[in-house]
């Protein structure tokens, strides 16, 4: 089944070579990032890291527990600071990082930090609230919308910035090896991660979870079930996205892109979905379309190996054996590790039939 736009077909229709990657990557971009999303906030003129707390923890042997100030420094003298959180094993590094921005929900529980320990990585988590509330009646006043006069930015757009500041944070940290760091988030965070790896080249491993429409999901074609763009407005969080995204409600069919184009930003570097099959409202059978289409960028540039696809039974959330998948991955990119699992495997041999084109209502 295919999908359109093509990624490797330039808008004069030709073919897109390998040597020619860098520019029609810099199209993708500007095609999506500043229509679906409002574009991205801009970079701190400095960031400072300053360790607040340490401590050991007692059950398990020879870990440490950080907390970091990371204070962000934008334009007119005003601040911004966020909380990052690292367990670190035993050693001395420096070790891979999974980054799990979640830490709103707490997804990221003591038995998923201690299998990231016993894996040899560092496991961080990141509130990314801190960048923007979670909430449509009180976002405008909170974070960078308190700096920002009529930011043109969606609220994803946000708290992706606040993970690229981890990132920043990450490489002044002796332990941390800031060139294996891999990100993870579910849902709305999913969204996020996939908007931060597309945005930002030092985030090795990307890994959306049940992420859904304006995230792995496409908007072109659905399961029956799936999340439109109306679903956003009937849910009160269109102001996760741009404006120029928000306009397409009701013609999700008509959009000048699909959400592929977030996959090829990231190639080739590492690019794991984890879906659901239950979970009809984030259209996994359109996740793995994409992914597919993706997986022909990732040839391309010589690296197929480096992205892939982990799905489960039951419905919406982050499971363990979703971490349980991307540390496999991990091990795999990262620590050179032999691992049996197949993040490539065919899926869903009834395709044709769970997917359907959208079309104007």
């Amino acid at each position: 089944m295919d999908v359109t736009p093509d990624l490797l077909t330039f808008e004069d229709g030709s073919a897109v070579t390998a040597e020619q990657w860098a520019s029609r990557r810099e199209q993708l971009y500007d095609e999506i990032i500043p229509h679906e999303f409002g574009g991205m906030p801009p970079a701190p003129e400095a960031v400072e890291v300053t360790a607040r707390a340490t401590s050991s923890i007692r059950h398990w042997s020879g870990v440490r527990y950080h907390t970091y100030e990371v204070r962000c420094h934008l334009p007119g003298g005003e601040t911004l600071s966020l909380t990052l959180s690292l367990w670190i094993p035993p050693g001395d590094g420096p070790f891979p990082v999974l980054l799990d921005a979640d830490g709103c929900w707490r997804y990221f529980h003591d038995d998923v930090v201690h299998e990231v320990l016993e894996r040899g990585n560092i496991a961080a988590s990141l509130d990314r609230t801190e960048a923007a509330d979670d909430d449509p009646d009180t976002y405008q006043d909170s974070g960078l919308y308190r700096i920002f006069e009529d930011p043109d930015f969606g609220v994803c757009s946000a708290w992706a910035w606040a993970i690229h500041r981890a990132v920043d944070a990450l490489a002044t940290i002796d332990t941390a090896d800031e060139e294996r760091v891999a990100i993870t988030g579910h849902s709305r965070g999913g969204k996020t991660v996939l908007l931060a790896g597309a945005t930002d080249q030092r985030i090795e491993i990307t890994n959306p979870n049940n992420s859904g429409i304006g995230g792995a999901g496409l908007n072109r074609l659905k399961m029956d079930g799936s999340e439109v763009i109306d679903d956003f407005f009937g849910s009160r969080n269109i102001f996760w996205f741009g404006d120029g995204f928000a306009e397409y409600r009701h013609r999700d069919g008509e959009l000048p892109y699909d959400n592929h184009y977030l996959h090829g930003l990231v190639a080739p570097r590492g690019m794991l979905f984890t879906e659901a099959y239950e979970d009809l409202a984030a259209n996994p059978a359109g996740t793995y379309v994409a992914a597919r289409a993706a997986r022909e960028v990732y040839e391309l540039l010589g690296h197929r190996e480096k992205i892939g696809w982990a799905y489960r039974e039951r419905g919406h959330a982050h499971k363990p054996e979703d971490y349980a998948a991307l540390l496999d991955f991990m091990d795999r990119q990262f620590h050179d590790r032999d691992v049996t699992r197949n993040f490539q495997r065919p899926l869903y041999p009834n395709l044709d039939d769970l997917l359907e084109p959208v079309t104007r209502e």
